[in-house]
């Protein structure tokens, strides 16, 4: 079928760090003590904000709790997803635990959707039946949550474009320090008018922007999942840049897919007719797709064209 089949992995984890903005190969590992930091800080917040509800009888509190917790689930899974991913791989494991950080991104979003839907729903219910809120309490401990949900979603800023599970992570803070935000403008405006209504329209409003943010995520970690070409990645551009090398006269069974949130890899079939040094061809094409298009993990099959290459049939691209 192949006159050489030759695999060849991207310089084996030697020069990784100098890869582009998409790749973030330093990413996950940094943003250990950012998980950390987040997690204990938003446990805390979620036990004081509990029970301030609850002594407040304020539900809006309650409820912001409740989605709080979901946070720290999120970030929990984030993290565990981002240790998993670094684990190396075993002989049943052949890649590791990388597509863990996919899951976890899914996860992340299913978990968000949740939430807004319980907010949502709580909102909706408070139409009906408008409860007073004892505005200076909810004002007081939604401040404290803005302020602790800006400082975690900071600290997961930088790595938020290259990684799914950052983004989830500052997703979540930033739409938690929203979800406070809207709560405190209510209780202010709610002590000065009465205006008990404002409460579950704040509420409906947070929860369609968070939504719009959330569904992309969604999206992109389920095409993932599915092994679809990761969103940063130009297909048809690296298909053009293998098909103009000089001595390549097709090229067929080309894959990209995501392994992880954060490496991308590529498998594909390259006809060279020509007798030469494939190797140094192999050397080139890993290098530019490395360097170029952000590809980690490159598996290159040459062929001379004697014999027709069953994988180049109608059905593959």
């Amino acid at each position: 079928m192949s006159a050489s089949h030759s695999h060849h992995h991207s310089h084996d984890g030697h020069n990784h760090s100098h890869s582009h903005g998409h790749n973030h190969q330093h990413g996950p590992a940094s943003y250990n003590g950012a998980f950390m930091f987040g997690i204990i800080l938003n446990t805390v917040f979620v036990i004081v904000e509990a029970t301030y509800g609850y002594l407040s009888h304020s539900l809006s509190l309650v409820a912001d709790a409740g989605h709080n917790l979901s946070d720290v689930l999120a970030l929990v899974l984030a993290w565990a997803a981002s240790v998993l991913s670094k684990k190396l791989p075993t002989e049943r494991r052949t890649y590791g635990f990388r597509r863990s950080s996919i899951l976890a991104a899914l996860l992340n979003a299913i978990f968000l959707l949740a939430a807004m839907f319980i907010i949502a729903w709580e909102a909706i219910q408070r139409f009906a039946s408008p409860e007073p809120v004892t505005g200076s309490t909810v004002i007081w401990v939604a401040a404290v949550g803005i302020a602790i949900n800006t400082a975690t979603a900071l600290l997961f800023l930088s790595g938020r474009k290259g990684d799914l599970n950052v983004r989830g992570a500052f997703l979540h803070m930033a739409a938690d320090a929203g979800v406070s935000l809207g709560v405190v403008i209510a209780g202010v405006l709610i002590m000065f008018t009465g205006w008990q209504w404002l409460d579950p329209v704040v509420s409906l409003l947070i929860v369609v922007v968070i939504f719009v943010s959330t569904w992309n995520l969604l999206k992109d970690s389920l095409n993932m999942a599915l092994d679809s070409v990761p969103p940063e990645i130009d297909a048809a551009a690296i298909r053009s840049y293998l098909a103009s090398l000089p001595s390549v006269t097709d090229v067929h069974d080309l894959h990209i897919w995501g392994m992880s949130t954060t490496e991308t890899a590529l498998t594909v079939h390259l006809v060279i007719p020509e007798p030469g040094s494939n190797d140094r061809i192999i050397q080139q094409v890993t290098h530019e797709l490395h360097e170029r298009f952000g590809i980690e993990h490159p598996t290159l099959q040459i062929e001379n064209g004697t014999f027709p290459c069953r994988l180049a049939g109608e059905n593959m691209i």
